[in-house]
């Protein structure tokens, strides 16, 4: 009888539900019937938080910029309203009790980025628009904290290190393959390869920036330990969809950060002090300086086009500062940048007002066949450069202490970790390498400010400070 009962008020809201989904589609306000789905969201994020976090790994690179459907404004979903929802929960759970271990507010990682989150709280008050700077700010926060915070509880168990890396690799494999088919349909056009991984990435950049993230992850997974025949022929199936992804990307900064995280590889792996590693840094400084007219000159013959389709001369178009318009747009925006510095050297024009302002700072010289009169053309295509004009030289400064923080913790981790638990070490090593790709991207590009760029790295970062944490306890049990 009770039974009954319960199926017949399910049944009743069933049809309730129903029946107000096929009212607000008549009046065209079908967007409102996924509030369920968002009760669900919340329902999982309190009770099974651990599952929410997770989740976030999947659901990242197949996430969907809504901006491109509303015209209005710019929301990843259903990445960002986890975070948002994430960090309410973390406020709340906060309010109640302490929740934060003492432990994450003495690793340096948490001191960079809490440094980078005041100042850009500072600028946004002396702001040209401290409407956009608040907004960037907050923005900032649903991604940082969340990620960060609920992290350090996640990771301090290994194995979902290994789970957020599979499950991000997994879903990335999902959108190649789709990419590629559709690239595929288009016989596999340098012009399509711009855009054809639409909806899930908004160009080819921010895709192969994305690509070239997971290339170190999937071969850590295959050498990191034996996998049985099936698994090692999934792996080695991932491994080709991922390379597949980076060489179609058409991205040459992608390809070349893959180049250069093999680099810092070998530095770590033949433990190159850092002494060395200077000198080495002032003597190629010097000898570019003696050299720039020479180098100048051999730039200046230089005439090969990012839209050549052949691979080894589109790296060589990545030096091309006479023609191709591409590189000669990221010059007018660096050029912008720097100028936008100088006119606003201590507090800048405010976090996010870059595309708002940079278009009376072009040079006409500067601009090129893609430049835009009224400076609509997005950012300052720089990870470091972008904080320079929009935060001044702090800004510039807290991202750089960030970058360091974030190194520096993740080599000496890996370094510090037991050879007896080799599998996890070599992953350690892969998300080293994975974060030299994007910074090392980032000199070309800024995606922090997308779910694809910050989930990734916010998390490594909370998966740095957990696994100190995680050692430290393990080697005092020893």
């Amino acid at each position: 009888m009770q039974t009954l009962k319960q199926n017949s008020v399910l049944l009743g809201f069933s049809l309730l539900y129903i029946a107000l989904s096929c009212y607000l589609i008549w009046i065209d306000q079908a967007y409102l019937t996924l509030a369920p789905v968002g009760l669900m969201a919340i329902y999982f994020a309190i009770f099974y938080t651990e599952y929410t976090f997770l989740s976030l790994a999947f659901l990242t690179p197949l996430s969907i910029n809504i901006e491109e459907y509303t015209e209005s404004f710019g929301l990843f979903i259903p990445t960002e309203p986890i975070l948002f929802g994430l960090m309410i929960l973390l406020l709340m759970q906060q309010v109640q009790k302490n929740q934060l271990e003492r432990y994450i507010w003495r690793n340096p990682i948490i001191w960079a980025v809490g440094f980078y989150l005041f100042w850009i709280f500072v600028t946004s008050i002396t702001s040209t628009s401290p409407v956009t700077s608040f907004k960037f700010l907050l923005a900032r926060l649903w991604f940082i904290v969340p990620l960060l915070i609920f992290g350090t509880r996640i990771f301090i168990n290994p194995k979902n290190v290994r789970r957020f890396i599979w499950l991000f690799i997994t879903a990335m494999c999902i959108a190649v393959i789709y990419t590629v088919i559709v690239h595929a349909s288009y016989g596999f056009g340098e012009k399509e390869g711009h855009w054809v991984m639409w909806p899930f990435f908004k160009d080819h950049t921010i895709y192969g920036s994305t690509v070239a993230f997971c290339v170190p992850l999937i071969f850590a997974v295959y050498f990191s330990k034996k996998h049985a025949l099936l698994m090692q022929v999934i792996i080695i199936g991932m491994i080709i969809i991922i390379m597949t992804g980076l060489y179609f990307s058409y991205t040459r900064a992608a390809w070349l950060s893959v180049i250069l995280s093999l680099i810092v590889l070998a530095v770590i792996k033949l433990r190159i002090k850092f002494s060395i590693l200077a000198s080495i840094a002032v003597l190629g400084l010097t000898a570019l300086y003696f050299s720039w007219d020479r180098i100048q000159m051999e730039l200046e013959r230089n005439k090969y086009e990012h839209t050549t389709e052949e691979f080894g001369e589109k790296l060589q178009s990545a030096t091309n500062v006479t023609t191709d318009a591409s590189n000669l747009e990221r010059l007018n925006r660096w050029s912008s940048a720097i100028e936008m510095f100088k006119d606003r050297p201590v507090f800048g024009f405010g976090p996010g007002t870059y595309a708002f302002e940079y278009a009376r700072f072009q040079e006409p010289e500067n601009t090129t066949i893609i430049s835009t009169n009224f400076g609509d053309g997005g950012n300052a295509h720089s990870e470091y450069l972008g904080p320079l004009s929009e935060m001044g030289l702090l800004g510039m400064l807290a991202m750089l202490l960030i970058v360091t923080a974030i190194f520096y913790k993740g080599i000496t981790l890996y370094y510090a970790w037991p050879d007896s638990d080799p599998e996890m070490k070599t992953i350690l090593l892969a998300m080293i390498m994975s974060l030299v790709t994007y910074f090392v991207h980032g000199i070309l590009n800024n995606y922090l400010d997308t779910d694809k760029a910050a989930v990734p790295i916010w998390a490594f970062c909370a998966a740095f400070i957990a696994l100190e944490q995680y050692n430290k306890h393990r080697t005092l049990k020893a």
